[in-house]
This record gives structure tokens, C-alpha cells and sequence, in this order.
């Protein structure tokens, strides 16, 4: 799965309608390129691409009153929509994503009803203690990596990181349960994206032809 693509859908809904300078905003402003591939370049040929495929709309604004070139704004669909939350549920779940669709997955969770973001992180618990149980069968953790020369130290470096993240994810799974954060349908929404005209702290300042329009 690529990151990209649940970053921009989730960032275009957040917004209800935006045009491509503002979703880099928001991409940047949540620092994902620096965890991504979300590079200018690729934001905005995901724009292009899944409006071809139905899941964005495009609209062409006027141009601004101050003389800005007139820019097309997008608005997710409904099968967006559907593509948006599939994405999501299977990055939640899913123990083997790189660490940038984990990261953009933990960025939209609230996007869930509560229960359903817990349902699914205990999915993904289940999925970790499936692959640590599938690596010992091979390695015997208590024996040390040494039992298989130096490449045991893989080995070792993989049930560390199964063990870290089922740790981390059973302590996310206790803070929500214990209410933190607003879920979806429970009132107003923590806002994460910036407002039109709104200073991003964050920029690269890096131009790019896809800018304006």
C-alpha cells in the first residue's frame, strides 16, 4: 500500500474541498515528507490520478481577486470516500506496512467510531503475535542471537520490534478505551489542517509547477 494516497484522500476530506497547494500544505504541516513520499510531485499526480479514477472531483475556480491564476479544486467522492476508510482499516490492521502508511493510519484513527478503531487495533495485535510466533519457530529468543551466528542478530532484531509495537499498540488500545482523543460522531473534531491563507511553520518552500494550479 502506498502512503500517498491515504494522505491526500484523508487530506482533501478533511477539508471538504481543496485545491493541490493546499493539500501539500496540510502534507507538509503534518511533516509526511519527511516520513513519506509526499513529495510535491507525487501529491499532485495523486490528485490527478485518482480524480481519472473517480474517487476525487475536480472543480475550476475563478481566478483570486488578486490575480491568481484560476486553480482546480478537489472535493472527495463517495467511492473516495470508501477507498479512504478501506485504506485506513487495512493499514490499522495490518502488521507488515512500512512505517509511513502506519504513521498516516494513525493520523486519520479518529476518523473511526471509537469501537471500531479498537476492534481494529486488537486485529492488528493478534496479526504481531501471529508473525513473532512464526519467527520463533526458528529462533529461540531465551538462546541468544549468537545460536545463528551474526545473522541471528536479524532475527533478534525483528521479536524486538514485534515486541515494541504490540507494546505500543496495546497502550494506544488503553488510552483510547480510556476516552482519550474524539472519535467520529462523539462532537467536534481535533483540527489538523491548516485554513486557507493560514501560515505553515512547517514549508519546505520548495516551488513546484503543480503550485498554481
Amino acid at each position: 500500500m502506498s502512503a500517498i494516497r491515504l494522505l491526500v484522500l484523508g487530506a482533501v476530506r478533511q477539508h471538504g474541498r481543496a485545491h493541490g497547494y493546499q493539500v501539500r500544505g496540510d502534507l507538509e504541516y503534518w511533516g509526511a515528507h519527511e516520513w513519506s513520499n509526499a513529495k510535491p510531485g507525487s501529491i499532485y499526480h495523486a490528485l490527478k490520478q485518482m480524480a481519472k479514477q473517480g474517487l476525487l472531483r475536480e472543480h475550476e475556480t475563478a481566478p483570486s481577486t488578486a490575480g491568481g491564476p484560476p486553480r482546480t479544486e478537489y472535493e472527495i467522492t463517495e467511492a473516495g470516500t470508501e477507498e479512504f476508510f478501506r485504506l485506513l482499516r487495512e493499514a490499522l490492521t495490518s502488521y507488515d506496512q512500512k512505517t509511513d502508511v502506519k504513521s498516516a493510519a494513525i493520523g486519520f484513527v479518529v476518523d473511526l467510531p471509537r469501537a471500531e478503531a479498537v476492534s481494529l487495533l486488537k486485529e492488528r495485535i493478534h496479526g504481531i503475535e501471529e508473525w513473532r510466533s512464526a519467527v520463533t519457530e526458528h529462533y529461540v529468543p531465551e538462546d541468544g542471537p549468537e545460536q545463528l551466528g551474526h545473522i541471528g542478530e536479524i532475527m533478534n532484531l525483528w521479536i524486538h520490534t514485534a515486541d515494541a509495537e504490540a507494546a505500543w499498540t496495546r497502550g494506544l488500545i488503553a488510552r483510547i478505551e480510556g476516552g482519550a482523543y474524539t472519535f467520529a460522531g462523539e462532537g467536534e473534531p481535533f483540527v489538523g489542517v491548516l485554513a486557507e491563507g493560514e501560515e505553515n511553520p512547517y514549508a519546505t518552500d520548495e516551488r513546484h509547477p503543480g503550485d498554481a494550479r
